[in-house]
């Protein structure tokens, strides 16, 4: 009992020390280790099979709408980086160098890709000779590097897991259609699969991606009131094009500049996902994005039968991804660590069930028992899968929404991000000025200009001028 004790103990509770509780849960649910270059993790095999899962959900829904992948080097010469002079200004501060091949210094140095705009548009700039070669939809799964100052696994490390749409399109419309749809697509991911609602909208100028025309973003709200941006898709005009001359014939023979967009997500989710749904016990995983979504635990398991039955139940239950723990270790043991785990169901299965033909079904999510008789057992799993999905999503709503607030003054919009921590909805006049302002007062940040606009005064927050839009505003990773 000692040792069952210790694991659960081992997690700092939440409302004590929020930081100090995601580390925790991420060292204990075994989703990563350190590694030996500061700033680095190993993902180990729980951590990179969810990201399989958002990988593998994520793909098939790019697929759909015509995306095909593809793969660029991960180094990239300075002299392309240069070529876009807001891209390569934004980049600079977090990009990684290598200057030697083996012993000899290298003639022009080149950047570990902190993203692949310049190798895509050098790319596109053979590829695309016609309206024929138009449009181009690629993407690319793989890893960049960013030299972070402050890290935190999964949320923000110098080398991190993610894909990147880079895209080419004969019009500005076509260009901003794929942009919103893109987002529209992480979108739905977030919520559907990782029951994590987000707010889509609009980034300010100040906050769109570097050298881009307009960014658009997916927000979500953690546990602890701060925001989390969980995807991107940016609409890049003729900028990129015009800086590597990437043109094409239209069908009147006539050479046009092509219009572009990036989108990216990345494993920064599965720290969204810890902090959204995670609880003192541990991780808490959406059953469709559960590795494991069913553990058999088989109860006095060195009496005759049980193990057998645990086996059985495996093949019943064979629609879901399950597992049965056969380990020696104690029942209690087994329930805390599939707990820590978040395992969205666990089968709890011993001689008394046997005899009585039933098994009780643990809700990981509220940890609420239920009995079933094992003639039922594999429809009641899938209903209770579906449940624990639809309720998950539902608290994590009730839960943003709880915490967003308004503020018509800065003296309560200040007030309310001392005190209350979660979103602010407030005016702004448009002004980089008085968004600079804020975040210097209140260390909150512009999160987005939501596509759903309202209108909760006629003046900016800020400095009290004609507002020109309603924004998120909130504390960020």
């Amino acid at each position: 009992m000692a040792k069952e004790k210790k694991l659960v103990e081992a997690i700092t509770s939440m409302e004590v020390d929020f930081a100090q509780w995601y580390t925790d849960v991420v060292k204990k649910a075994e989703l990563i280790d350190y590694s030996s270059v500061k700033g680095c993790m190993v993902i180990k095999p729980a951590g990179y099979a969810i990201w399989e899962n958002i990988q593998s959900e994520l793909d098939r829904r790019f697929k759909e709408v015509g995306v095909e992948n593809v793969y660029m080097p991960m180094f990239i010469p300075e002299s392309l980086l240069e070529k876009e002079k807001d891209h390569v200004e934004g980049f600079a501060p977090e990009v990684a160098w290598v200057t030697h091949g083996g012993l000899e210094p290298l003639q022009e140095r080149l950047c570990v890709r902190p993203t692949s705009e310049t190798l895509f548009c050098d790319f596109y700039s053979r590829e695309i000779q016609s309206y024929r070669d138009l449009p181009k939809l690629y993407n690319q799964w793989c890893s960049v590097v960013r030299w972070e100052k402050t890290t935190r696994p999964f949320l923000r490390s110098r080398e991190f897991l993610w894909q990147e749409g880079h895209t080419a399109h004969a019009t500005a419309n076509e260009a901003q259609e794929r942009t919103e749809q893109m987002l529209n697509i992480y979108a739905n991911f977030c919520e559907e699969i990782l029951a994590m609602p987000v707010i889509r909208g609009q980034k300010t100028d100040k906050e769109k991606f570097a050298g881009a025309e307009a960014t658009y973003t997916i927000e979500a709200l953690m546990h602890d009131g701060k925001a989390l941006q969980s995807g991107t898709s940016h609409n890049f005009g003729d900028g990129f094009a015009k800086a590597f001359d990437i043109q094409y014939s239209d069908k009147e023979n006539k050479l046009q500049y092509v219009h572009q967009t990036s989108w990216g997500l990345s494993t920064r989710l599965i720290g969204g996902i810890i902090m959204v749904h995670g609880d003192d016990s541990g991780l808490v995983l959406p059953p469709r994005i559960a590795p494991i979504q069913v553990i058999i635990v088989p109860v006095q398991q060195q009496k005759e039968g049980v193990l057998d039955k645990a086996y059985e139940l495996k093949e019943v239950l064979s629609n879901y991804k399950v597992k049965v723990d056969d380990s020696d270790k104690s029942p209690g043991w087994k329930f805390s660590e599939s707990e820590m785990r978040g395992i969205p169901v666990r089968v709890e299965i011993g001689p008394r069930d046997i005899s009585e033909n039933q098994a009780v079904l643990v809700r990981r999510d509220t940890h609420e028992k239920i009995t079933v008789s094992l003639d039922e057992i594999n429809n009641k799993v899938g209903e209770l899968l579906e449940t624990i999905q639809k309720d998950m999503l539902e608290r994590a709503r009730i839960h943003r929404d709880v915490h967003t607030y308004e503020a018509t003054d800065m003296d309560t919009f200040v007030k309310t991000v001392e005190e209350k921590p979660g979103f602010v909805k407030a005016m702004w006049c448009g002004s980089q000025e008085c968004e600079d302002k804020i975040k210097e007062i209140t260390g909150a940040t512009s999160r987005c200009m939501p596509f759903k606009q309202e209108t909760l005064a006629d003046t900016c927050v800020c400095c009290r001028k004609p507002a020109v839009k309603m924004v998120y505003w909130g504390r960020a990773y």
